[in-house]
């Protein structure tokens, strides 16, 4: 068994699904870091990583496209979070009620379009089944080459790194900041909050839309109702944790891209654990992680607050 743990094939196999596991979290966590810095608490990441990683599924079965799913996905996460912006950011409502309607719409409106379409019985009737179970479903599976995994991949690094360098190194970077520290200085100084927020919140979108297409695309190869399994409230406690600074965003995720895979390999070993425990592991890393540095964490005073020009 020792032999086995320790084989090229498996070393290889267990990074794939480090890298598998991390980089859906990561560039969600990226994407609502932009938000929460500009003041805009979206608690819907987990519905729009749904809706992307839908659309990017339904765009890489019809076309064949592989770069077209992606894209797809990302476009449907700028779409879904433009309900943030509307009711959010610009008429001012609950960050909070909003977000957790966004998720429960995601969440239903994907898993009823994914079960009346794609979900066929295993006897083969063609006939969509509400009570279809993934174990016994003709599910159709993606395919992506080594040259489209390694591309993308390294897209998605590359996009993290750019948000980090232009929050850090920009005058839009500043703005950011200014609207969830002290919107009303910004205000002063010329700078449009709810423009800035607005931009925040559409790219927060697109980078959840492109953790979704991402958890699609790479990690499962296939599209299943729920297949989040609360991704996106991890991405919250992610960015909460980060405080801003992409360095820990990239290793938290990391962090829970190497537990979710040595869960998987404990699986291969003689360690007896039953299989509940060893899906709670990513879970559980995650809530020590938050007991521990919980304190440390420190939010913009203006998040999740509506601002209006002129209001005191």
């Amino acid at each position: 068994m020792t032999d086995l743990l320790l084989s090229p094939a498996f070393v290889t196999a267990f990074f794939i699904a480090v890298v598998g596991a991390a980089m859906p979290l990561m560039l969600a966590s990226a994407g609502e870091t932009v938000g929460e810095q500009s003041g805009v608490l979206n608690l819907g990441i987990e519905g729009v990583m749904l809706v992307g990683a839908f659309a990017a599924y339904v765009v890489k079965l019809s076309t064949g496209s592989f770069t077209m799913g992606f894209l797809v996905g990302i476009l449907a996460g700028v779409a879904g979070s433009l309900v943030m912006l509307l009711l959010s950011v610009y008429l001012g409502l609950n960050q909070i009620v909003v977000g957790l309607a966004m998720t429960l719409v995601g969440q239903g409106m994907t898993s009823v379009l994914y079960l009346q379409n794609y979900a066929k019985s295993s006897a083969g009737t063609g006939q969509a089944s509400p009570l279809a179970i993934p174990g016994l479903a003709e599910i159709p599976v993606l395919g992506a080459s080594l040259f489209q995994q390694s591309a993308l991949f390294w897209v998605s690094v590359l996009g993290v790194l750019a948000i980090a360098w232009f929050l850090r190194h920009t005058n839009w970077g500043l703005s950011v900041r200014a609207a969830g520290q002290q919107p009303a200085s910004l205000d002063a100084a010329g700078g449009s909050v709810l423009r800035t927020r607005s931009w925040s919140v559409l790219l927060g979108g697109a980078f959840a839309g492109a953790g979704g297409a991402y958890l699609v695309l790479l990690t499962t190869s296939t599209f299943t109702p729920f297949m989040t399994n609360g991704l996106g409230y991890i991405a919250i406690v992610v960015t909460m944790l980060a405080r801003g600074k992409m360095r820990w965003v990239a290793i938290t995720s990391l962090l829970y891209g190497a537990t979710v895979a040595t869960g998987t390999a404990l699986q291969l070993t003689s360690v007896s654990l039953p299989a509940d425990v060893i899906k709670m592991l990513p879970f559980i890393v995650v809530m020590i992680t938050l007991v521990a540095f919980s304190r440390s964490s420190a939010v913009p005073p203006a998040l999740g607050k509506p601002y209006t020009r002129g209001a005191r």
